[in-house]
């Protein structure tokens, strides 16, 4: 039986609440008939990214910009998983451990079963080339769900035939890497070069080529050997495409009706009418003091939880108005213009004990006037000002020049004086102003940052794209992750850059190996 996905709005929402179920033998004859196909894939990425303890939490709450502390007489502590996280202390019985393997592996399963629909002619097309089109669509989708996993877990199975009930093998992270890799390469040159309309929020080929470039990347950690000059080749296809452009402000990427964004490569669409999930995309609800519902008049009194270190807070430049811009800070007012009991600070005892104004909050999306428990601002998985950072890095990291200048491109909105917004290659080759050690009630230490290579622009990494689920992966790749203590958080060890095989999955394939430093 296929589910047909239906396309709502005019951000070509999905969601599987709004399915229709179609006969055995189904042939799609018009666009939206293919759009609802596919996009029924698609679903299991916003799952995996946004919902309770999910991707973006894994890559948040486990680095240096954003903790959850446990808050006096609000809670917070749920089981001490947050406190897990922040020190890298998770196990394989963790939620958000199960969480980011169960979503993702979902999301390749139904790739393969509409793959199978189609490979056994449940699933017709009116011609061989919108057939191909749709199967390299399918192929790149299970990729990018790939580019979770060999992320977060690395060695996993490589799945991809749906009537195949034997318990899947192991496979190396640098085996899923080039598998990744083959399958969007192999197929990237059927996909549609329509950035917008019907292939928003869908894998066109500007994706294709967005996600090769944070393969390659990250090539160095993932495969064993860096290709920075293949993530330069493919960061030009989408500059020299013209299809995107950063916007003049960018909290214009963030507004709740932001689906026409010209920074915008690859978005989860959102609709809190339509994505029912109760905790679609909740980071105003997980962010701010009950007390804010007076200011934006929510229909439901926010949870008061995540918010930033300070340590973080503390490298911004002052004239940066990014900090503006993505957090909320200071007294509070109602909508009415009512002073509240409400005084976000710079300061988080603990992650034991914070009180309820202790840390600046999450404010990067546009939090709606009268907005429900969910958000509807499409969220940005791949945007235009990530294409000329990670060129940036990889010209900086080959010994090339030019990463000052698209690093000062993306600077330039965040300055009122463009030359404070002006870097050098040089610069960015520099240490980090994170000044890291541990800064909490139980001890304090002073590491610095200096001796990070190219702390700066790490840095840079930091400002622009914090809240958006980067910076474990940035960490990691500057070697940071596992070597420095911030807030409550101590040095870790290497091994703790994979996250470990569930448990729970662990009990259902005897094929899989726990991860390097885990027990079963």
């Amino acid at each position: 039986m296929v589910v047909l996905i239906s396309i709502t709005a005019c951000t070509d929402l999905y969601d599987d609440a709004y399915g229709s179920v179609v006969s055995e033998e189904f042939q799609p004859t018009s666009e939206t008939d293919i759009s609802a196909l596919v996009n029924a894939a698609y679903v299991p990425w916003r799952k995996t990214m946004l919902l309770w303890n999910g991707v973006v939490r894994s890559q948040e709450l486990s680095a240096d910009q954003d903790v959850i502390p446990a808050r006096i007489g609000i809670g917070w502590i749920d089981g001490y998983i947050y406190k897990r996280w922040h020190q890298h202390t998770w196990t394989s019985n963790d939620d958000g451990v199960y969480q980011g393997w169960a979503r993702t592996f979902d999301g390749i399963n139904t790739v393969n079963r509409i793959l199978y629909q189609i490979d056994t002619n449940l699933i017709t097309f009116t011609t061989d080339e919108i057939k191909n089109a749709v199967v390299a669509e399918l192929k790149v989708l299970r990729a990018s769900y790939y580019y979770i996993l060999v992320d977060l877990y690395g060695n996993v199975p490589i799945v991809t035939d749906y009537a195949d009930t034997s318990l899947p093998q192991q496979a190396t992270r640098e085996a899923v890497f080039d598998f990744i890799v083959s399958e969007i390469t192999d197929n990237i040159g059927l996909l549609s070069e329509e950035p917008s309309g019907a292939y928003y929020g869908r894998m066109n080929k500007w994706v294709g080529h967005t996600l090769l470039a944070k393969m390659y990347l990250n090539a160095e950690v993932w495969k064993g050997s860096a290709m920075w000059a293949q993530c330069i080749e493919q960061c030009n296809e989408v500059i020299t495409s013209g299809n995107y452009a950063l916007e003049a402000s960018q909290k214009n990427v963030f507004i709740t009706d932001n689906e026409n964004s010209s920074e915008l490569i690859f978005a989860l669409p959102m609709d809190e009418k339509y994505v029912t999930d109760w905790n679609a995309f909740d980071f105003h609800m997980q962010t701010l003091a009950q007390e804010s519902q007076l200011t934006y008049d929510f229909t439901n009194a926010p949870w008061g939880g995540v918010c930033a270190i300070p340590q973080f807070i503390d490298s911004f430049d002052p004239s940066d108005n990014r900090l503006e811009l993505n957090y909320i800070y200071g007294a509070q007012y109602s909508s009415s213009g009512d002073l509240l009991s409400i005084n976000y600070t710079n300061a988080v005892p603990s992650i034991d004990e914070s009180d309820k104004d202790d840390g600046y909050r999450w404010g990067k999306f546009e939090y709606k006037i009268g907005a429900t428990n969910r958000l509807s601002n499409d969220f940005p998985v791949f945007r235009y000002a990530d294409i000329l950072m990670m060129k940036a890095e990889a010209l900086l990291r080959s010994g090339q020049p030019g990463a000052g200048d698209l690093v000062t491109q993306v600077r330039m909105r965040a300055f009122d004086n463009a030359a404070y917004a002006q870097v050098t290659d040089a610069e960015l080759a520099l240490g980090s102003s994170y000044d890291y050690g541990r800064r909490d009630s139980y001890a304090e230490t002073h590491e610095g940052g200096s001796d990070i290579t190219y702390g700066r622009f790490l840095d840079e990494l930091g400002w622009e794209f914090c809240q958006e689920g980067h910076r474990r992966q940035d960490l990691i790749r500057f070697g940071v992750f596992s070597s420095k203590s911030w807030f409550s958080h101590d040095a870790s060890d290497t091994t703790k850059e994979l996250y470990p095989i569930p448990y729970a999955i662990l009990q259902t394939n005897s094929n899989l190996v726990q991860n390097p430093g885990y027990s079963n």
